[in-house]
């Protein structure tokens, strides 16, 4: 794959040609596609959505059981529009980011409100839905709809970082030149978007199989042949200083994550005593024993200004 660069810096689009470098993604996504339940054929456009929003920092492997159920349960967005949230939070159960499940019900709403129970087709018109930021809105127009679209997560940015581009791990935040890039690096426009549709799927699966973060598998890899970041010796990532890493054990995300457990094992309508779901939140423990004593009360009330937990009289509390 003549043409690509050797150092980090731009590549000269006008004489760049990456044809062959887009045959040989769609070549290997071809043979070694994960298959998926939310890419078959026939899947809509709601099915798509909600996939893209419980992959969101979640394994495939954990996500793909609790779309299954998820979709068994509220196949359309009005479905789900008119579930009672605290069901809505089980059946997010350990998936993590719970705020997540509670935004998706809001944009089944506005989707059910607002533009008949259909998912809208447009970038613009899905940017405009409640909890859908500019990952989502390409990736399920392009996904869904087979619209032309510049979808850009981890994976994406860091195998077209590392092939065209000599760098070993995207910049921990994405900027407007590094998407002017990644748009000039899709198929041409020339009226058939299935060419950049499945681009991007196929860097995107490249980047989750092979071109890992941690341990990518050069010698497995249909770019290494022309890959930039190989050709350089695989230099270290340039902004390891920036990254913010990521801690969970003894942290308010898992003494939250307790007491939402705590509370999702609850019956319907049932309320917990503050204290309970402090020692919920302490694993069990006295919280005044704790290295932190305030913890689980400030995971506690992390929760109820979320919007993730109702307080009641009395110092009760329950799933909204």
């Amino acid at each position: 794959m003549p043409g690509v660069a050797t150092t980090p810096g731009t590549l000269d689009l006008m004489t760049t040609d990456l044809a062959p470098l887009r045959a040989a993604v769609r070549t290997w996504f071809d043979q070694h596609a994960r298959d998926l339940p939310w890419r078959r054929p026939g899947t809509g456009a709601w099915a798509v959505l909600v996939s893209e929003i419980m992959l969101q920092q979640t394994p495939v492997a954990r996500v793909e059981p609790a779309w299954r159920a998820w979709m068994e349960r509220w196949p359309t967005p009005a479905d789900l529009a008119a579930a009672p949230a605290a069901d809505v939070l089980r059946a997010w159960d350990r998936l993590g980011y719970p705020r997540r499940a509670l935004r998706l019900q809001e944009c089944a709403r506005s989707i059910t409100a607002q533009h008949g129970g259909r998912v809208p087709d447009t970038e613009e018109e899905l940017l405009a839905l409640p909890g859908i930021g500019a990952y989502t809105a390409a990736a399920v127009a392009a996904f869904a709809y087979g619209r032309r679209a510049v979808v850009l997560d981890t994976n994406v940015r860091r195998v077209l970082g590392r092939a065209l581009e000599g760098r070993a791990l995207p910049s921990p935040t994405l900027s407007r030149a590094e998407r002017e890039r990644a748009g000039g690096y899709l198929p041409a426009d020339t009226g058939d978007d299935a060419a950049s549709v499945r681009w991007n799927i196929g860097l995107m699966e490249l980047g989750a199989l092979v071109c890992t973060a941690r341990s990518p598998r050069c010698a497995q890899c249909p770019l290494v042949s022309g890959c930039a970041w190989h050709a350089a010796g695989r230099p270290a990532d340039e902004h390891a200083g920036r990254r913010r890493r990521q801690a969970w054990h003894g942290t308010d995300r898992q003494v939250r994550g307790r007491i939402m457990a705590h509370l999702r094992a609850r019956p319907d309508d049932a309320w917990s005593d503050g204290h309970e779901l402090l020692v919920a939140g302490a694993d069990g423990a006295d919280p005044a024993a704790l290295a932190d004593p305030a913890q689980p009360a400030r995971a506690l009330a992390s929760l109820v200004d979320d919007g993730l937990v109702v307080a009641g009289a009395s110092g009760s509390y329950r799933l909204p």
